[in-house]
């Protein structure tokens, strides 16, 4: 399969901090994407682990289509350190008429330990740049499980707040747990 590599909707498809950077999401990086959710499931809007057939499926039937809308409802990226994907993420839940987008972003299990922190402040700034140099948003937010503390402390650290709790709002391992928004507007 020929996959784009392009996204109609955007001037520019890749953003750069130093060695790190985001491009349109790879075909290439589908399997350690899979991996990585079905690894972090307990976090994700996600009923159950995905299949190599799963996976395969999305990809060819949803996020090619992406490619050509000039307004599509989400926009993926691969996220790399120099040319190695360590993560992915987008703008999703795109509200085009309200200018605003939910952020999705994980990024490899195994460096959740000791580079959470630094991984995702520079992914806020490149997908900022995004959303709103790009595409001209006005607000962004950050819908979490109330499971992720150390999610929190990065967003405050980097100027989102706190915009709802949502109480026992999703059922997680036999709980009910509360989901909370970050947001941040354009200033």
């Amino acid at each position: 399969m020929v996959f784009p590599e392009k996204y109609k909707a955007l001037e520019n498809n890749s953003f750069s901090n130093g060695s790190f950077s985001i491009v349109p999401i790879r075909f290439e990086d589908r399997m350690k994407i899979m991996e990585w959710r079905n690894e972090q499931i307990y976090h994700l809007r996600q009923a159950k682990p995905l299949t190599e057939e799963d996976q395969n499926y999305y990809f060819e039937n949803v996020v090619a289509k992406l490619f050509e809308q000039t307004q599509p409802n989400q926009v993926l990226f691969s996220f790399l350190e120099k040319d190695k994907c360590i993560g992915y993420g987008g703008l999703v839940h795109i509200n085009w008429i309200d200018k605003n987008a939910e952020i999705s972003f994980i990024m490899e299990t195994g460096l959740e330990q000791n580079l959470f922190q630094n991984i995702w402040v520079t992914y806020l700034k490149l997908i900022e740049e995004v959303a709103f140099i790009q595409l001209d948003f006005h607000k962004l937010y950050v819908y979490a499980f109330d499971l992720r503390p150390n999610l929190y402390d990065v967003l405050e650290k980097v100027n989102y707040f706190l915009d709802a709790r949502l109480k026992e709002h999703c059922f997680y391992n036999n709980e009910f747990e509360d989901v909370v928004i970050y947001s941040k507007l354009r200033l």
